[in-house]
């Protein structure tokens, strides 16, 4: 039957050979070794030929770090060796299809149809193998006619039903938890997590007998990537980078919990080698991301030196970003680093490069600049700027918002998208805007509208895009409080930052200082301790080190 279908099929598989050709001209040597090699260990039997089945293998480990660019290649690769197998196909359409990333592109779109058409034409070989093909088949139909999230629900159904059918087969369990996370990621945002408990439960049983698939633990990291839920993914995140550590973004991933969790010589570590991965694989996107993480990570060790030379490399990697790619943490490194050492003239004079932010929809990755000069133009005392810098932000979060409702009533992945971020720019027009009115005397309209600045950024999901706020507005709440002599109510208002972002450098020492001023000596020590081990690797003279050994020298005498 094998021959008989080979035979039928050779005319097809020469027309193909020119689409699959060129998909695969760049795939390395290390791509048709077979083997999975440094991605992890993957057991996914197909009915490809014995050398097609080893390269398949590697290229599934692949799509299981995100690595879409090379694994498309390689699995157009395994279509070019044995045309016959209907799943590299699949490969193909998987590789387009993203589930906690962006959405399709109408040519992800296009390229997804035009494999799976293939697969379907070649046929697959068994009826589990025809169930993979038939769940991708459910996301991309009717594209046209459907939003993303209806085309997710009705993927994961049918992934669920494949999950159930055939119990024996891990490959099965493993893509059915990333579906219900990816319609976990595209619906409105619920704050019990019920879906990304459902997809941990699933992974945690198979990490216990699967310890080094990379897709175990890397979807384990995505389903606690949250504040109450990240502690579950530390044993993952611990381990996914030797699992794959060929793949840049297991390098990357793990930092996701360790900066949840505040463990920022860890993230130091895991991003630094991340970026050097992303460099070496041409991958600016994914390289640029990995810095922001890094900055931010050295900035809560007060490793200041170490986060201005990241941000002195940044042009060269921005400078090789596509017109598509995300930009935001070109803005945000900047703007993090004069933030929070409070360089507040420096702040005021950050540039907005036009040739990286173009305004429009995509006006959330320079915010973050504009966020920063408004900030530091109230510390300099230029009012006329800051209040410019609000209007700037209320001009992005009003783009966002209609952007949003431009995409239609239902949950959509983009407009949801476009909310989260309007809310997170709202908070930081707010905060800037507060601020504006503590200057112009107006205590309570500034301390109101500072509360409703937090409770709003506190009430949206921080986007993976992101390793946190350029600064908590809550912390920023409780710096209001501290200088309006109010320092029990800031110390409060510290203590919530550092439940949701552990061994946040500002917030343990406005917590340390605000409990020092409040008279109770016990917090006060603790916070200092926390603070001055926190400081071990500093590279600068930060203040506020300084001021914590001076405490805790002056507690032993």
């Amino acid at each position: 039957m094998r021959s008989l279908r080979i035979l039928v099929f050779a005319s097809l598989a020469l027309a193909l050979v020119p689409w699959v050709s060129a998909q695969s001209q760049q795939h390395t040597h290390e791509a048709d070794s077979g083997g999975v090699g440094q991605l992890g260990q993957v057991n996914f039997p197909v009915s490809c030929n014995a050398a097609a089945q080893q390269q398949f293998t590697r290229a599934v480990a692949m799509l299981h770090s995100f690595w879409y660019q090379r694994a498309e290649k390689a699995f157009a690769a395994v279509a070019r060796k044995d045309p016959s197998c209907a799943m590299a196909y699949w490969g193909i359409a998987m590789s387009r299809f993203h589930p906690l990333w962006e959405k399709p592109s109408p040519e992800d779109v296009r390229v997804g149809q035009t494999a799976l058409e293939k697969a379907k034409t070649v046929g697959a070989e068994s009826e589990r193998e025809h169930g993979y093909i038939n769940a991708l088949e459910q996301f991309y139909k009717d594209a046209d006619k459907l939003d993303h999230l209806a085309r997710m629900v009705a993927y994961e159904k049918v992934m669920e039903e494949q999950y159930r059918r055939y119990a024996d087969d891990s490959e099965a369990a493993i893509f059915y938890a990333l579906a219900v996370l990816g319609t976990a990621y595209s619906s409105p945002p619920d704050k019990t997590y019920a879906r990304q408990k459902k997809a941990g439960a699933i992974l945690e049983k198979m990490f216990a007998t699967q310890p080094n698939h990379p897709g175990v633990a890397h979807y384990i990291i995505h389903s606690y990537d949250y504040p109450p839920l990240a502690g579950r993914a530390l044993e993952a995140a611990r381990r996914y980078a030797k699992i794959a550590p060929e793949a840049p973004h297991a390098l990357h991933m793990p930092s996701h919990i360790f900066t949840r969790l505040g463990l920022w010589q860890e993230s130091i570590v895991s991003n630094r080698a991340a970026a050097a991965a992303a460099r070496k694989d041409q991958w600016a996107k994914e390289e640029v991301h990995s810095m922001d993480y890094l900055v931010y990570a050295y900035l809560q060790g007060a490793q200041d030196g170490e986060a201005r030379r990241i941000w002195e490399e940044l042009p060269k990697v921005t400078a090789k970003l596509r017109d598509d790619d995300h930009k935001y943490s070109a803005g945000a490194i900047p703007a993090r680093y004069t933030v929070e050492q409070r360089q507040w003239k420096e702040a005021a004079a950050l540039s907005v490069p036009t040739n990286l932010f173009r305004g429009g929809k995509s006006c959330w990755m320079a915010a973050a600049l504009y966020f920063a000069r408004g900030l530091g133009a109230l510390h300099t005392g230029e009012l006329a700027d800051a209040r410019r810098s609000i209007a700037q932000l209320e001009h992005c979060r009003e783009v966002l918002l209609d952007s949003g409702k431009s995409n239609g009533e239902q949950a959509d992945r983009g407009r949801l998208n476009e909310k989260l971020w309007a809310n997170l720019v709202g908070a930081q027009r707010r905060a800037v805007a507060a601020w504006l009115a503590l200057a112009e005397g107006k205590k309570d309209e500034a301390l109101a509208m500072m509360r409703s600045a937090a409770d709003l950024e506190d009430s949206t999901d921080k986007p993976p895009t992101t390793p946190g706020a350029i600064v908590p507005a809550r912390e920023l709440l409780g710096d209001m409080l501290a200088e309006l002599e109010r320092p029990t109510e800031a110390l409060r208002e510290y203590e919530v930052v550092l439940d949701n972002s552990p061994n946040r450098f500002n917030a343990l020492y406005g917590a340390a200082r605000a409990a020092e001023l409040a008279g109770d000596m016990g917090k006060a020590r603790d916070f200092y301790t926390k603070l001055a081990a926190l400081g071990e690797k500093a590279d600068s003279g930060r203040p506020a080190l300084s001021r914590a050994k001076a405490f805790l020298n002056n507690s032993l005498d």
